[in-house]
């Protein structure tokens, strides 16, 4: 690692300044878009596409609620408040602009999804399960309508004094008149009519659970699929005031609906063919249909949701439907679950969970704009100064008021340096107009998440280079932006780089072979040309040989050339230096006598000709260096010492022939090796293996038992010690005896 005054030099890097892969060099944490500012923690500060952060427009929470979960809202007429429908407890709660909460009514069942307010004030509540529609007029409830379905998903009138209702679990779209008659509109093949939105020439878009379509309904009920997503789910709708409208799908296990509960089909698919699930044409939904949960991903009812195992899309989509134009993607979130959308002065607006993050989208943009404790963001309505939202998993109700925050703060993610660190300097990038200011503080930590054992947090301090030597050295690393404003006018942060050295650690020899005799290692590209390589053994179809054929090792290959032997290691750095290696040799019985063979070598092996080593028993030691990336004494090395290597450059000898009536009892010894092939041959005929006397060629002394024919006139024998070495010895004046 580079030295402490390294890392003093190195505070001055400016931003254009791009670190070397290497750890010995001073490395930055950059945090520059929007995706990295989102991981962290936002309070009071929206981040736009470009990864600009600013103080957030101001949003204050009118309300606290006590109820387990809010699942759905509606303005009340006149700005004169809004109704929030809830779980588990079945209440419909009035909210006044004071921010004041009233139970508007209860219903007999434990969920109310859909909420609607006419003109008049009159309140309509669809409830789930054994789902009724309720009607709150004058001080009075009742059920006003009754559709004979498990789920009511979405209430909202039809523009000419009637109700529209959209049910599940058998899909059907019902039409109340004012009197609470009503018939079916649309029965659709789908088992949830999960959305719905009025178009401005009476017609409705419906948004389906199960198979994820967009279908358009004339006021007399006739469809027609615009849409058909690759997501099983239309959770929301945002007309646009201009004929179009904005749509969410999803394939999330926060979803309320569990999709997983029946075992649904679709009855046809786009060119008329049966899709799976149908018998003998029957066309009927299945009755599993009615068995499907419904609860928020993480509540204490927990759902499968509507994301199918296997599924590997984005778990939600926002898109936009035009009559002229059809349907055009707007916006992809991979994590987050949209929940609601609301179109609102020219911008479209997006509440998600689980983390509730409010977003907005304009100019092909989609911003950041609030980020609250709550889990899901599960309404929009509109507001006077931005949208009012309803929140859920720590229930509450917020609204935009006008201006700025005057105070927000950014928590980054947790940043992880690999190693036990020292910290240099924290530089942002970014503008302070007056009136307003930056100030950064950071910790760390030896945890990956912090706790206790962390340090606490460094005073804020301002200036665009805040120097952070006075933390302690931490592997885990977190910084804090605060933004103030005394003004209309906002700070912008748009990048922070913190400079850190990890603390140099010793590199790690993993493992030291040494090869066989005479193997080689050389890149599996490589073509030897003039130069002479041998086999490992010679080819036993005849006394001619050639050379073998070879196949690639991690991008290496194995070739044999008399005399050479090859270490091969592995060996890491954890801080990722650039790693030398030094080779050094001794005797087996010379325990302070290390000689050097090599330095500065780069490859984790290392062939030479061992030609040069007088017979005997060695030991290698490769010694691993990080220096060359390290200043002076904060190098570090680490060394391995290879187990006894026998080098042996004698063949083995014949030490006695005697003869045995017709054949030959042959002694031969190896100084160093044992035997590793005996073979002979008779009169020029291919090499044959000759018998050994105990039955088993595996010592350095064997006696070798040969049976020529009487008239056999040439006999040689070959003998083959485990470091290859070879020697044929002429035993035809043994025949002669024998004739």
């Amino acid at each position: 690692m580079r030295s402490r005054a390294a890392l003093l030099a190195a505070l001055v890097l400016v931003a254009s300044v791009v670190p070397a892969v290497r750890a010995a060099e001073v490395r930055l944490f950059l945090t520059q878009s929007q995706e990295a500012f989102r991981a962290g923690e936002l309070d009071s500060i929206s981040v736009d596409p470009l990864g600009i952060l600013r103080l957030a427009h101001r949003a204050e929470r009118l309300a606290a609620i006590e109820e387990p979960f809010l699942l759905s809202s509606a303005a009340l007429p006149g700005g004169d408040g809004w109704v929030i429908g809830t779980g588990n407890a079945g209440r419909v709660l009035r909210i006044d602009k004071s921010g004041k909460v009233e139970v508007l009514f209860t219903t007999e069942e434990p969920e109310v999804f859909a909420v609607w307010a006419d003109a008049k004030g009159a309140v309509y509540a669809g409830s789930s399960p054994d789902g009724k529609v309720y009607r709150h007029a004058d001080g009075k409830t009742a059920v006003f309508y009754d559709p004979d379905q498990t789920y009511i998903w979405e209430v909202e009138g039809d523009g000419k004094g009637g109700l529209l209702v959209a049910t599940g679990t058998e899909g059907k779209l019902f039409r109340v008149e004012s009197d609470g008659t009503g018939k079916v509109l649309y029965d659709s093949d789908d088992a949830h009519l999960r959305s719905i939105a009025l178009l401005g020439d009476g017609s409705l878009l419906v948004g389906t659970a199960g198979l994820g379509l967009v279908l358009r309904v004339t006021p007399d009920g006739q469809a027609r699929t615009v849409y058909d997503a690759s997501a099983p789910e239309v959770v929301a709708f945002a007309p646009d005031g201009s004929g179009g409208a904005y749509f969410a799908v999803i394939a999330s296990e926060a979803s309320l609906i569990d999709l997983t509960g029946g075992d649904r089909t679709k009855t046809e698919d786009k060119n008329g063919d049966q899709k799976e699930g149908e018998e003998n044409g029957d066309e009927e939904k299945n009755d599993d249909e009615g068995s499907a949960d419904v609860g928020f991903g993480n509540s204490v009812s927990l759902a499968s949701g509507s994301r199918p195992a296997g599924f590997h899309g984005a778990r939600s989509e926002v898109l936009r439907w035009t009559a002229g134009a059809g349907v055009q993607s707007v916006w992809k979130f991979t994590d987050e679950t949209v929940y609601s959308l609301l179109w609102l002065d020219g911008r479209l607006w997006v509440g998600t969970g689980l983390e509730g993050k409010l977003y907005s989208h304009q100019d092909e943009r989609m911003m950041l704009e609030k980020d609250v404790d709550q889990s899901q963001i599960v309404a929009l309505l509109p507001g006077d100064a931005g949208p009012a939202f309803a929140t859920t998993n720590g229930a509450a109700f917020f609204r935009f008021t006008k201006g700025m925050e005057r105070n927000g703060k950014l928590t980054s993610d947790v940043f992880d340096a690999g190693l036990q660190s020292e910290f240099g300097t924290l530089h942002w990038r970014g503008v302070e107009p007056d009136g307003t200011k930056v100030r950064f503080s950071a910790r760390g930590g030896m945890s990956a998440l912090p706790d206790s054992t962390w340090s606490d947090w460094s005073a804020p301090r301002p200036g665009h280079e805040i120097s952070l030597r006075d933390l302690e050295p931490s592997r885990y690393f977190q910084w804090r932006a605060e933004l103030e404003s005394a003004s209309e006018k906002s700070p912008e942060v748009h990048a922070v780089e913190i400079s850190y050295l990890q603390s140099n650690q010793p590199p790690q020899l993993d493992e030291l072979a040494v090869l066989e005799p005479g193997q080689i290692l050389v890149p599996s590209n490589f073509n030897p040309q003039n130069q002479v390589f041998e086999p490992a053994y010679p080819n036993r179809e005849g006394i001619f040989t050639t050379l073998a054929e070879t196949k690639d090792t991690r991008g290496l290959k194995p070739l044999w050339k008399r005399g050479f032997r090859t270490l091969r290691w592995t060996a890491r750095d954890p801080n990722e230096d650039e790693l030398t290696f030094a080779i050094d040799v001794r005797r087996e019985d010379d325990a302070d006598g290390w000689l050097q063979m090599e330095d500065e070598l780069e490859d984790e092996r290392y062939s030479f000709d061992a030609t040069v080593l007088p017979d005997g028993l060695y030991r290698f030691r490769v010694t691993v260096s990080d220096e060359r990336g390290n200043d002076g004494a904060e190098g570090a090395t680490a060394t391995r010492t290879s187990e006894a290597v026998v080098i042996d450059h004698t063949p083995p000898s014949i030490a006695a022939v005697k003869r045995d009536g017709g054949r030959l009892r042959v002694e031969i010894e190896d100084p160093w090796n044992i035997v590793h092939e005996a073979v002979f041959s008779v009169d020029a005929a291919p090499w044959e293996n000759a018998k050994v006397d105990d039955g088993l060629l595996d010592s350095r002394r064997e006696t070798l038992v040969l049976e020529p024919e009487k008239d056999a006139r040439l006999l040689l024998l070959r003998l083959t010690d485990a470091a290859y070495n070879v020697m044929t010895y002429d035993l035809s004046q043994q025949l002669e005896g024998r004739r």
